[in-house]
């Protein structure tokens, strides 16, 4: 008769973001508008991972409108400024300080005029929300659609434009020297399971997951991040196999290929550090790729805690579990073996 055990295991993991063998690099223009709204142009591609939302945000907070009245603009590069790729856990970290560089290029042309405006310091301009005010003159203020119509009848348009880079370096192309990244991503995931020890089955009940990702721009999207590279490393540490033999696929469909189902995902408790990256305008790092890269290694630690057993290859399927279940059970009967022939 088997039994099912429980165990905890822990793995900690640190990622380079960003492309790596050259130097990353993106551009965005940024624009104050009719109506006190706001246009943001960039080569962004958004592939569900919620980057519009993000720049948004930024635009929004940098500019002083509200998010809703910013237009993300057309992300064809043949119109808009370079963004480079949608990976590397690179959009938020590489696209958002390009459109901040870029917003703030803008309220450096709006700024000056309504202090003159006003005739205050420049420093005391304060924009939020689709408001202008002077700070500490309570009767110095408008919305910024009056402002920016004063603006433009004074003939001057808000305009900027943004360029960041990750100040790292290319790979060598001879000896492969260089430092391929500045912003690194750390984090810690600890996993519950339990294992059927007459089955071979590992049930995931629960993985509690910190990762350091530098400033939060929306903590809604990066533990939906987090959770989503949980799932994924669920299917690679427990389920997903992809066989070959002679050169040729035996696992065709998700018949044979087996997915995480909604049954298969745990209760994720997400835990966001913000520790904010001092080397970038505003901070902010990303957690695409790095929330999956401590799950697998930390289910392994947990089924070895429960049953005592290593699995040195992914996936844990049921039967090298029961696999290596036996070669433990044979290998404890040979040693008690041996100590009581002593």
């Amino acid at each position: 008769m088997g039994e099912k055990l429980r165990g905890r295991g822990m793995a900690a993991s640190w990622y380079g973001i960003a492309r790596t063998a050259t130097t990353d690099r993106a551009g965005a223009w940024a624009e104050l508008d009719d109506g006190g709204t706001a246009k943001i142009v960039t080569g962004v591609t958004e592939i569900g991972e919620g980057i519009l939302t993000v720049l948004a945000q930024v635009a929004a907070e940098e500019l002083g409108v509200r998010p809703e009245d910013v237009t993300l603009g057309d992300n064809d590069t043949a119109r808009s400024p370079e963004a480079a790729h949608a990976g590397a856990t690179r959009q938020t970290y590489m696209i958002s300080n390009a459109v901040a560089l870029a917003c703030r290029d803008a309220r450096a042309k709006f700024d000056p005029f309504m202090a003159d405006y006003w005739d205050v310091a420049v420093e005391e301009i304060e924009a939020r929300n689709g408001e202008v005010w002077a700070r500490d003159h309570h009767n110095l203020r408008m919305p910024m659609e009056e402002a920016v119509a004063l603006c433009k009848n004074n003939g001057v348009v808000p305009v900027g434009a943004g360029s960041f880079t990750s100040e790292h370096t290319g790979l060598d192309p001879v000896d492969g020297s260089g430092r391929p990244w500045q912003a690194y991503v750390f984090g810690t995931q600890v996993c519950e399971v339990e294992v059927d020890t007459a089955t071979g089955e590992v049930q995931l009940l629960g993985v509690w997951a910190a990762h350091d990702i530098g400033r939060v721009v929306n903590p809604r999207g990066v533990e939906g991040q987090i959770e989503g590279g949980v799932v994924q490393a669920v299917g690679q540490a427990l389920m997903e196999d992809y066989i070959q033999v002679d050169g040729k696929t035996t696992t065709p469909g998700f018949a044979k290929y087996i997915l995480p189902t909604s049954l298969d995902v745990p209760q994720v408790t997400s835990v966001l550090v913000e520790d904010h990256d001092p080397n970038n305008p505003l901070g902010v790092k990303g957690i695409g790729e790095p929330a999956m890269v401590p799950t697998s290694p930390a289910i392994m630690n947990a089924i070895y805690d429960a049953i005592g057993v290593r699995i040195t290859s992914l996936p844990a399927t049921p039967e090298k579990v029961l696999a290596a279940l036996r070669a433990k059970r044979n290998k404890d009967q040979v040693a008690a073996n041996v100590a009581a022939a002593e």
